[in-house]
């Protein structure tokens, strides 16, 4: 064959790439949410996000319902952490509303937002190893977020979307079994959470499938709003209980773990180490409630009746509280004029609700700072360049919730 004709046929050949949806029915994406990747062989070459296969448009909701009326909206945010955005969404509620809580109050919600974050987190990693072929830790740990589930079940009587709580408190006091659920959880977790590192932190096949993936800097994560774990694997420290204290975080003692690289393997370490602090944080808040005694030892609420259902005893027995439970339960308490923000750390990182009240009995506007959404729009940055498989990890460790991206 002549030189000539070789240079013809080298012409001719041409590089062709791949389109591929992942989603938004795909098991790989951990959510109602579809990614149209370009792929060149296995590498990724772009991708394009598509958001909205289960928004439910909750922020006008919630514009149509009076403030107590909104906690179950907020459960489904990110389903799993949901008493966490229930007690963002009463924090809020109190800050427009001038209501201080009993210590005691605090402290409760301390430890059931705590067990969240841990809930949380067992549920990210666990789901970061299946992603990388490891099934065992998921199958380990599932079982005491179980656990978690049986105290929220004894505290609310609900389980995965709990409507935990009211504003000003809770509906009833913690029972002696909650506390007893909540002792098995702090003796038995500890060794389970060291073998599930055990299982992880130094396997060679999972340092070589996360180190490197999905790695973004501090700079960029911070350009992007970056909050939470994924924000601090990054090397930032940034913590929404140290930084802007709620619930008395402020008389707790925790370190804020960091990473460096802010790749799929120090997301999974942060997240770790997090629920170490969480599981020292829950051991001193306990400490603190077992310290009340007497009647200090029945405060579950503060005192407003404008927005706490009155007893059940009471409402058939007591006119004026007949009256209240009628005006709460109908909707016909109007709200202060105001304009706040407050954020809670989430499970993954800064959840925020910004309310504007116009005096009304429902919210005039009304806001829910996700971050989720933030995190996801990072994510074409994050996996270009690297492999399919790589991006289903990335996925994971960012932890996308598509009940908290859509909202």
């Amino acid at each position: 064959m002549s030189d000539h004709n070789i240079t013809l046929q080298h012409q001719s050949i041409e590089q062709h790439t791949t389109t591929l949806n992942v989603g938004p029915t795909h098991p790989a994406t951990h959510g109602v949410f579809q990614n149209i990747m370009e792929l060149d062989g296995e590498k990724v070459v772009s991708t394009d996000q598509t958001v909205g296969y289960i928004h439910r448009a909750f922020e006008k909701l919630a514009e149509r319902r009076p403030l107590y009326q909104i906690t179950p909206i907020t459960d489904r945010l990110n389903y799993c952490s949901s008493p966490i955005n229930n007690m963002g969404w009463h924090l809020t509620c109190e800050k427009l509303l001038g209501v201080e809580t009993p210590k005691r109050v605090d402290y409760l919600r301390v430890i059931i937002m705590e067990l969240s974050r841990i809930s949380d987190h067992l549920i990210c990693n666990s789901i970061v190893g299946v992603d990388t072929g490891a099934y065992t830790g998921f199958l380990y740990v599932m079982q005491y977020r179980e656990l978690i589930y049986e105290i929220y079940e004894e505290v609310c009587g609900s389980r995965l979307t709990t409507n935990i709580g009211r504003i000003g408190g809770f509906e009833r006091n913690f029972t002696n079994t909650a506390f007893t659920k909540l002792e098995k959880f702090l003796a038995e977790y500890p060794k389970v959470l060291k073998e599930f590192e055990n299982l992880f932190s130094r396997n060679r096949i999972f340092m070589e499938r996360t180190i490197g993936g999905g790695a973004i800097s501090a700079e960029r994560a911070l350009n992007y709003g970056f909050t939470g774990p994924n924000l601090r694997a990054a090397g930032v420290d940034y913590d929404v209980r140290v930084h802007s204290p709620y619930s008395s975080y402020e008389d707790f003692e925790f370190d804020i773990p960091v990473g460096k690289t802010g790749d799929n393997y120090d997301r999974f370490l942060v997240r770790n180490q997090e629920m170490w602090q969480s599981l020292r944080i829950i051991e001193q808040a306990y400490q603190k409630i077992q310290e009340f005694k007497g009647a200090d030892a029945d405060i579950f609420h503060a005192n407003i009746p404008e927005y706490y259902l009155p007893k059940k005893e009471d409402v058939y027995t007591k006119m004026e509280a007949l009256i209240w439970h009628f005006k709460i339960i109908m909707g016909e308490v109007d709200m202060p004029k105001g304009e706040v923000y407050k954020a809670v750390e989430g499970g993954n990182g800064e959840l925020g609700f910004y309310l504007i009240s116009d005096g009304g009995r429902t919210p005039f506007r009304l806001h829910f700072r996700r971050p989720c959404f933030i995190y996801y729009q990072a994510y074409p940055e994050l996996i270009k360049g690297g492999m399919l498989s790589d991006a289903v990890v990335t996925m994971s460790s960012l932890n996308l919730i598509a009940g908290e991206l859509d909202a």
